[in-house]
């Protein structure tokens, strides 16, 4: 198990490809589809040289998404470090991108990966996301969430 550490308010999304374009390509979805957001992204090449292949506008965000990678270690495994910016609002053009193939989580919750290895390498088998729940919504907690979700302006 991996525990993926990040700065204070960033969010993390995780997935896999499967091709060295997705550096790129990946750069491209995120700065088109929010040109204010600040953004690192690593991606775990797994064949060649096996390097973290690494891009972004934000220097502190791609050495996070970089060091995040390298401790995940898992073949064509790619990390985003968002900043100024939810995941919602960039994760239908991450999904869109050819060489993605999942995406595990988009969270700024605790994250921990769960990984196997084996001789060949290292995989990703899930992601625990934040923590598990403690009881069911009430009248009061569905009024707190539906005003939430207004006020960051998502609902009327």
């Amino acid at each position: 198990m991996v525990k993926v550490e990040r700065p204070e308010g960033v969010n993390v999304i995780i997935g896999q490809a499967h091709f060295i374009k997705t550096v790129e390509d990946l750069y491209e979805a995120l700065a088109t589809s929010c040109p204010t957001a600040k953004f690192g992204l690593a991606f775990c090449e797994s064949s060649g040289p096996c390097l973290v292949r690494v891009d972004g506008n934000d220097e502190s965000l791609k050495e996070a998404a970089a060091k995040a990678a390298m401790e995940i270690g898992a073949g064509h495994v790619f990390v985003v470090m968002l900043r100024e910016v939810y995941p919602i609002n960039v994760l239908n053009a991450v999904k869109a991108v050819q060489e993605v193939c999942t995406v595990f989580c988009a969270s700024a919750n605790p994250l921990e990966v769960v990984v196997a290895e084996t001789s060949q390498g290292r995989g990703v088998l899930g992601v625990i996301d934040g923590f598990k729940p403690r009881g069911v919504e009430g009248v009061s907690e569905v009024e707190e969430r539906k005003a939430l979700l207004r006020k960051l302006g998502y609902k009327r």
